[in-house]
């Protein structure tokens, strides 16, 4: 039997992204979030407007999106109610929010310089992603939240997640992300089925 319920927060399950940007002052900012989706060569980002990645998002105008594994669940736990943003805003400070510079030193992460853009990656993550800022979209208005689009430029992948004998595909098998379900972290099981979308999209027999 169904129940008509009302969580404090709907979030079914997305992969934990750490967002790199730059402030004002030239240090870097390390941000976990977990409201993002992907398309093509781009990606939908859910986050409030207040937020310090979001306002250097705005000026910078790129990123870097760092997708750990489930080995640095504690690592993204050391950056867990922490911002870049000082004073912290109210609306913060009343959730326990601190203020913290050194984020990346804090979560005990490695900063790696990019190609194309200013934001460092995350070394210990085995995907690294650099975005340039396409848009921001209004969302669930009159709150601060928003919808931002970026497109990915350059992609980063550890190669032991690389399928064998092809450098451009991701060996779902070997890959095992950082999952943000319901505010608590989990990660995949094994594979339970084949999917026919796996030959459609994935690399091509090896002949």
């Amino acid at each position: 039997m169904h129940k008509v319920v009302q969580p404090k927060i709907l979030y079914f399950g997305t992969s934990v992204v750490l967002i790199s940007t730059m402030n004002d002052d030239g240090t870097p900012n390390l941000s976990p979030m977990s409201s993002a989706w992907w398309l093509n060569q781009s990606c939908m980002l859910g986050m409030s407007r207040k937020s310090k990645t979001v306002q250097n998002l705005i000026r910078e105008r790129e990123c870097v999106l760092s997708l750990p594994s489930v080995d640095l669940i504690p690592a993204v736990d050391r950056l867990t109610l922490l911002t870049g943003s000082n004073p912290v805003p109210d609306s913060k400070a009343q959730r326990g929010y601190r203020y913290e510079a050194d984020k990346f030193g804090v979560a005990g992460l490695t900063p790696l310089p990019s190609l194309i853009v200013q934001a460092p990656r995350v070394k210990e993550c085995p995907v690294q992603l650099e975005a340039k800022l396409v848009k921001l979209h209004a969302f669930e208005e009159p709150s601060s939240l928003v919808a931002i689009e970026v497109r990915i430029e350059k992609i980063h992948i550890e190669e032991e997640l690389l399928v064998t004998g092809n450098s451009n595909y991701i060996d779902p098998a070997k890959w095992n992300p950082m999952i943000m379900n319901f505010c608590e972290y989990f990660g995949l099981s094994e594979q339970l089925s084949a999917s026919k979308l796996a030959p459609v999209f994935g690399p091509d027999p090896v002949k």
